[in-house]
């Protein structure tokens, strides 16, 4: 349980009620100023077929300037975007090639960690189901014995509530928080060494785009932040909180920085992306963009279109790879809030502010392909603005 005695102003916690204090954790342990703009490599890759994807992983690392010094005997944990979990497929392809990041493109990447030399590999998500993280993801379709052959240690954790461990941790937002001051995670996110962000090229009803970074919105866990009383057993999502503000986190949690802040999710959604990567920042960002989806982020969104843009990115900023895989979606990821592919506020444009990296796609360095040489218009724009 979460002890009241966590008060807003103190963010004083107690390991064996639930939570790990806030204060141990603040901007200083956790955040690097990283460079306002860093490469992204753009590779065409033009199946899911695994040899495929390792040498094209393999060379793109290469390309950012080698795996090895950055994870060989490190722990990583790898967000991965598999929606919830959900096991639908969309008009009778798999949910891999369409709209969650495709089984393969993890193992693959898991292979060349592995190679790499990397002590253990942590792969992370938060579903909608109480089951284990292998048995939610074997009924979707995964291998997940494959992970057991390789030499470095896979484990699987979901992140909906505290997991394995006893409690929670709480870290600040080092610029003091968009939306709320700090946020409470499981322990996964804060174990590993080297976070990796594999995200899927996608369109996205309130954020315009998920990316890398809108990826990193999953990682608040369901038992804190998918109601007002903590429930380890929660399956709820994010909606009235994080999303539409309606409701305040369980007694304990930090409140909202703003005594009246925005209820719009197309501003509360945005600002809260942000603060994840302030929380936990993104050392590799990956997006499979080889089978996809538009003009939503899933089958439940409004009239999502099939796409095969044939890409892979890679990039060490989350910022500038998003920019870049915005360009090649067709987008201006410079674009003022309610336009173009951004129905309100534009997280790219709230994470440069921050200085986390840059979001012109002038600045940034691509290699590879040439954005031009991997354009895939997306063609698709919000019907809504500014909900």
């Amino acid at each position: 349980m979460i002890d009241d005695r966590l008060s807003r102003r103190a963010f004083v916690g107690s390991a064996t009620a639930g939570v790990t204090a806030l204060g141990l954790l603040g901007p200083r342990a956790m955040w690097a100023a990283p460079a306002p703009t860093s490469p992204v490599v753009l590779a065409r890759c033009e199946t899911y077929d695994l040899g495929d994807l390792v040498k094209c992983l393999a060379l793109a690392m290469d390309q950012l300037g080698g795996l090895d010094s950055l994870v060989a005997g490190k722990t990583v944990g790898v967000k991965v975007n598999v929606a919830g979990g959900s096991r639908e497929s969309f008009r009778g392809l798999s949910a891999g090639r369409t709209y969650q990041v495709h089984p393969s493109l993890v193992y693959a990447l898991a292979i060349v960690l592995d190679r790499a030399g990397a002590k253990r590999i942590r792969i992370l998500e938060s579903t909608k189901f109480t089951s284990s993280l292998e048995r939610t993801l074997s009924t979707a379709g995964w291998d997940i014995d494959a992970f057991r052959t390789l030499k470095t240690s896979v484990e699987f954790e979901d992140t909906r509530n505290m997991g394995s461990m006893k409690h929670y941790v709480g870290v600040k937002v080092p610029w003091g928080g968009s939306v709320y001051p700090g946020y409470y995670l499981n322990h996964s996110y804060t174990d590993c060494d080297v976070f990796v962000s594999v995200a899927k090229l996608k369109n996205h009803e309130t954020a315009g785009v998920t990316l890398s970074m809108k990826n990193s919105f999953g990682i608040t866990p369901n038992a804190l932040y998918g109601q007002s009383a903590h429930d380890e057993a929660s399956t709820e999502n994010r909606l009235d909180m994080l999303h539409m503000g309606k409701i305040p986190p369980p007694h304990g949690l930090p409140r909202e920085v703003d005594p009246a802040p925005p209820r719009r999710p197309t501003a509360r959604v945005p600002r809260v992306t942000v603060d994840m990567i302030g929380i936990r920042p993104i050392d590799l960002a990956i997006i499979d963009g080889i089978e996809t989806i538009s003009g939503g982020e899933g089958p439940w969104a409004q009239g999502p279109t099939l796409q095969k843009p044939k890409l892979l990115l890679v990039g060490r900023n989350p910022v500038c790879t998003d920019a870049i895989a915005c360009a090649c979606m067709g987008y201006d990821p410079t674009a003022a809030p309610g336009t173009g592919v951004f129905p309100g506020d534009n997280h790219l444009a709230l994470a440069a502010q921050q200085n986390i990296g840059t979001h012109r796609p002038d600045a940034i360095e691509v290699r590879g392909l040439t954005v031009q040489e991997a354009l895939h218009p997306f063609m698709w724009e919000p019907k809504r603005r500014n909900f």
